[in-house]
């Protein structure tokens, strides 16, 4: 028993292979460059292997009705050339088993859920903050979606007053995504976010603005647990702000367990997405 796994993302493609017992026997990083091109490489990579089922988690947004003409595509994305792309059909056309598809996101927060950061937990959030923001729901061991996937990084949050830059969401400027993705600490200070010194006062802006994000996302889904990834939260003194200001944003107004357990760094460093993929690989063969 083989289960295929891809974490698709803007930058690159995560392909692996798992046994049943989900151990990796092999995974590749393959560049996200033309449709053709990338594809070309995922399926040198899984041709080599009779996998049983395959789990997709892709960047977005996607089309994920599927009683939708759009159902498996790529939908509106920067991405140069990848709007409209049937990710899924090409990948049916090509291997004749069952396919889990899904956000790169969402595929993260079934990682966490199942084997970090969250685990043993019936529901969670899993945030990523990098050069965007992207969030997954996962409740009562599904991936929550409705119309469409979440797109928690758009949500709008309340500017502080000081803060004059414009933001960098294409979309909608003052989301959370365009003040406080990974960009907007290079683009408002000059220094990139990983070598910025940990008393900047860049980093209050930050812990508030995501701390404003999660009491928002704490209010209206109750999730037992909040996990944060992403290349952003590899500083650790980032975490213990949010939780601060997250702390005295709710102002006791609804009560979550310690914050130290509410609010968690990733277990899944890295991986949480490649690992959903296979879980879901695994869960879409059984179904």
């Amino acid at each position: 028993m083989l289960y295929g796994g891809i974490e698709a993302g803007g930058t690159k493609f995560i392909c692996a292979v798992a046994d049943e017992k989900l151990h990796i026997i092999k995974k590749i990083s393959i560049p996200t460059t033309s449709p053709k091109t990338t594809f070309e490489q995922v399926f040198k990579f899984f041709d080599q292997y009779p996998i049983d089922a395959l789990g997709i988690g892709s960047f977005g947004p996607i089309g994920i009705q599927p009683n939708q003409k759009n159902y498996g595509h790529i939908l509106t994305t920067p991405k140069e050339g990848w709007s409209g792309v049937d990710f899924l059909g090409e990948m049916e056309q090509r291997y004749n088993v069952p396919i889990a598809w899904t956000t790169d996101v969402n595929a993260a927060a079934f990682g966490e859920v199942k084997r970090g950061a969250a685990k043993g937990k019936r529901s969670c959030i899993y945030l990523t903050i990098g050069t965007g923001i992207g969030g997954g729901i996962v409740v009562n061991d599904e991936i929550f979606q409705g119309l469409s996937h979440p797109e928690m990084g758009h949500l709008y949050i309340k500017r502080d007053p000081d803060d004059i830059y414009q933001g960098s969401c294409p979309y909608h400027r003052d989301c959370l995504e365009g003040l406080a993705a990974g960009p907007s600490l290079e683009a408002r200070t000059g220094i990139k976010g990983e070598k910025l010194s940990l008393n900047h006062p860049i980093w209050n802006l930050q812990a508030n603005y995501l701390a404003q994000a999660l009491m928002s996302y704490t209010l209206i889904l109750a999730p037992e647990v909040i996990v944060l990834g992403g290349g952003v939260m590899n500083q650790d003194h980032l975490l213990k702000k949010i939780r601060h200001q997250f702390t005295t944003l709710m102002a006791d107004y609804m009560e979550t367990p310690r914050i130290e357990d509410y609010i968690v760094p990733w277990g899944l460093a890295n991986e949480s997405g490649v690992i959903g993929t296979l879980l879901l690989a695994q869960k879409e063969f059984k179904r």
